[in-house]
């Protein structure tokens, strides 16, 4: 019995196939929770893999619901011991539409093998993720023959909708949901063969600003130069909110500063694009301020979609509307309440009285960062660096947005979390892949995380 046989074991899950099948069955779950005709395939995803593996490794279940979210959520329990340290872990098993455009021989629900990767929806965003982590839990049982610490494990299935449910699902039942320290994985590394520590996720907010001019189109010759072009006004106004070169011109929707500790961990790592991705432009974004900074540790506010007449059937016409969608991602220290008041106050003072900032539309994320500092960062960290041989890289927030808040804030836990995809892996869009050494490698992180967290202290 020992720490390497437990890694050993857990590795061993790629060469016997034993992780691939898993991951096939996992995949060929149509979970898609935006998509309403899929809404069953949440509860089965439940009860045909979920359930039954926490059940093989000794684990209490049950169904946790409320009636925003579009699918229940598990929570599985193993606990040993009231003096033993207790672990809330956290993952998801539904993703996003299949969509189409994938590579010939690739589809969205059935797993790929090619050129040293898994390609199938979910391989990545999260249903690969929960395998590795699973995986290594089944590889400690097997060495060990027990966790040495407590564990309870919650699987959502309406992250990719927004978690809509889950803020009133974790109050509802916050007793049950006790621990000492949330270790969750999702989202990606900072590269491909760079393990990685993230302890918090910048907010997000999504809101449309419009300008309603008149009910129909006008021919452009008859009243070109006589009546007001929404689609210019527009443009205009959103130049009074972000500068040429992407920097933010309203200030209440960035932080007043960067605290020097997580300046420190940035200055330590390097984003670097891989093969296939695109060139950094170090011209664009917030003067000052290194690429780790901007995507770490500062807001960027972006346009994600504009509307103003029809493209795909010119008229020939002045339009009587145009419509932009922004998003915010922030990080601590900015007010979330304050974003759109901010907005429509610029607005109005860079003189666009016409123009409407709508309430936000979708989900909002709140920004969160656990002090890299904290003593459960040396624990995970130091386990890693011990398997790995080499420190993970450590970002004190994921540059886009998690329901970490609910954790962090709600449940008043430090946060890590520990992914394991990459930048490159197109999570959401079509051909969404894992690499199978990745996946290696990260089995063996979690197995060897795992035995350190059941061993004496």
């Amino acid at each position: 019995m020992s720490r390497d046989a437990a890694i050993g074991q857990a590795r061993s899950a790629i060469a016997d196939g034993r992780f691939r099948d898993r991951l096939a069955r996992f995949v060929a779950i149509r979970s898609a929770s935006r998509v309403a005709e899929a809404r069953p395939e949440l509860q089965r995803f439940l009860d045909e893999e979920m359930i039954p593996v926490f059940t093989r490794m000794g684990f209490s279940t049950r169904l946790l619901v409320h009636e925003k979210a579009p699918g229940p959520c598990l929570l599985a329990e193993r606990i040993e011991g009231a003096d033993l340290p207790t672990i809330l872990q956290y993952g998801h098993g539904d993703v996003v539409a299949g969509l189409d455009g994938w590579s010939a021989g690739l589809s969205p629900f059935t797993l790929g093998e090619r050129d040293g990767r898994w390609y199938g929806r979910g391989t990545a965003d999260n249903k690969g993720q929960l395998n590795v982590n699973l995986t290594a839990l089944e590889a400690l049982l097997a060495v060990r023959g027990r966790l040495g610490f407590n564990l309870k494990y919650l699987i959502e299935m309406g992250e990719e909708s927004g978690s809509l449910g889950l803020r009133e699902i974790c109050a509802q039942n916050a007793p049950a949901l006790a621990a000492d320290v949330l270790i969750a994985s999702d989202g990606p590394r900072l590269a491909a063969d760079q393990p990685t520590l993230f302890l918090g996720a910048r907010g997000g907010i999504s809101f449309y600003i419009e300008i309603k001019a008149r009910e129909s189109f006008q021919h452009s010759g008859n009243w070109g130069g006589l009546l007001s072009n929404p689609g210019v006004e527009l443009c205009h106004a959103i130049a009074a909110l972000i500068g040429r070169s992407g920097e933010i011109l309203v200030r209440d929707l960035t932080p007043d500063g960067i605290p020097p500790n997580v300046r420190a961990h940035l200055s330590q790592l390097k984003v670097t694009p891989q093969p296939g991705d695109p060139a950094i432009e170090p011209w664009w974004g917030e003067p000052g301020l290194t690429a780790e900074e901007k995507v770490f540790a500062w807001s960027s506010f972006e346009v994600m979609e504009m509307e103003c007449g029809n493209l795909a059937q010119p008229l020939y016409a002045i339009p009587p509307s145009a419509r932009a969608r922004l998003q915010l991602r922030f990080p601590v220290g900015v007010d979330v309440d304050a974003v759109v008041p901010a907005v429509r106050r610029a607005l109005a003072e860079a003189g666009f009285p016409r123009v409407v900032v709508h309430e936000p539309h979708d989900a909002i994320f709140l920004a969160t960062r656990l002090d890299p500092d904290h003593p459960w960062v040396g624990r995970v960290a130091g386990s890693i660096e011990r398997t790995h041989g080499v420190k993970p890289a450590i970002l004190p927030n994921l540059g886009g947005s998690l329901p970490n808040d609910i954790f962090a804030r709600d449940l008043g836990l430090p946060t890590v979390w520990i992914p394991h995809s990459y930048p490159g892996c197109l999570q959401h869009a079509a051909d969404e892949h894992l690499p199978i050494a990745l996946a290696e490698q990260a089995l063996g992180l979690m197995a060897g995380l795992y035995w350190d967290l059941g061993a004496p202290q």
